[in-house]
């Protein structure tokens, strides 16, 4: 009897355990890594924060092309270029309102950012005029003290953070409000599905802001806001739950078109150092030229 073995369906396998030839493995995919990541080894002089405010505003190339998303992965010896650009010069700074050995006040432009965002700021903010006490956000204008020295600017924030401080805003407003005059008493809590943003909350803070009607046309309301708190984006959100958003708002508003967020920081009245002692003040800028514009279209 003549026994012979099978046949391999897979001429290419036999060979290999004949021994003639050998497996090829095939080779391991180069690692990846966030383009974020590789930004901080390659740039410890920033932080992560900075780096991927740098990614989302177009500083960052990967292999000649520009990358916006910091989460984007890439191999380690891609050729990573970062590109900051040059600090824009400090402009002229805004109209002085008033002006002493311890405080400025200022007529804040819209467009003008309060402070620094992350540790590299390629443009100007308050901070570039003296000591900040308090906010206002980017597109609101109007009046905002600062202080010279380290005292004064103690001084005056703990005002704020006790409400010693009386804020007046002004506002354009779409719509007509259903009372000429309230006082909107609303808890504010943060939007966790967009963090970024506020929103009413029986589970927030608590919130109040006192308005009254100015004038009106056929589509908006001029109305003058007193906040008694001072949450964040309290104003905004306040106004779009009354369903009379501010015009001009890019996160709470409906898209109408306008210049600018229509939102105006009218008066403060606050304590102040003086020669002879603390001295309480009111300053008051006057209401930009667009909102008497808009105002007197019908």
């Amino acid at each position: 009897m003549i026994i012979t073995g099978k046949k391999f369906s897979k001429p290419e396998l036999s060979r290999v355990i004949n021994g003639d030839v050998s497996l090829s493995v095939d080779k391991q995919a180069p690692e990846k890594f966030r383009l974020d990541h590789l930004l901080v080894k390659q740039h410890p002089e920033y932080n992560r924060s900075s780096l991927q405010t740098f990614i989302k505003s177009g500083y960052v190339s990967v292999n000649d092309e520009i990358i916006k998303k910091p989460n984007a992965k890439f191999e380690a010896n891609s050729k990573i270029v970062l590109q900051v650009p040059a600090a824009t010069a400090i402009p002229p700074r805004p109209p002085v309102i008033y002006e002493d050995d311890h405080v400025l006040v200022l007529d804040k432009p819209a467009g003008l950012l309060s402070m620094a965002k992350g540790e590299y700021c390629p443009e100007a903010t308050l901070e570039n005029y003296g000591l900040l006490v308090h906010r206002l956000d980017r597109d609101t204008s109007g009046t905002v003290i600062l202080a010279k020295d380290p005292e004064t600017q103690k001084m005056l924030r703990r005002q704020f953070q006790d409400r010693k401080t009386h804020k007046t805003y002004y506002a354009v407003i779409e719509g007509h409000p259903k009372l000429p005059e309230a006082m909107i008493d609303l808890p504010i809590a943060r939007n966790l599905k967009r963090p970024t943003t506020f929103q009413v909350d029986q589970n927030g803070k608590p919130s109040q802001t006192h308005y009254k009607v100015i004038a009106e046309n056929d589509k908006y309301s001029l109305v003058e806001l007193k906040p008694t708190t001072g949450r964040t984006h309290q104003l905004r959100v306040h106004l779009r739950y009354l369903g009379t958003p501010i015009l001009g708002d890019p996160v709470y508003g409906t898209g109408a078109k306008a210049p600018r967020l229509m939102l105006h920081a009218k008066a403060l009245e606050i304590t102040i150092p003086g020669p002879e002692g603390n001295i309480r003040k009111t300053f008051e800028t006057e209401l930009p030229a667009e909102f008497s514009k808009i105002m007197e279209q019908r």
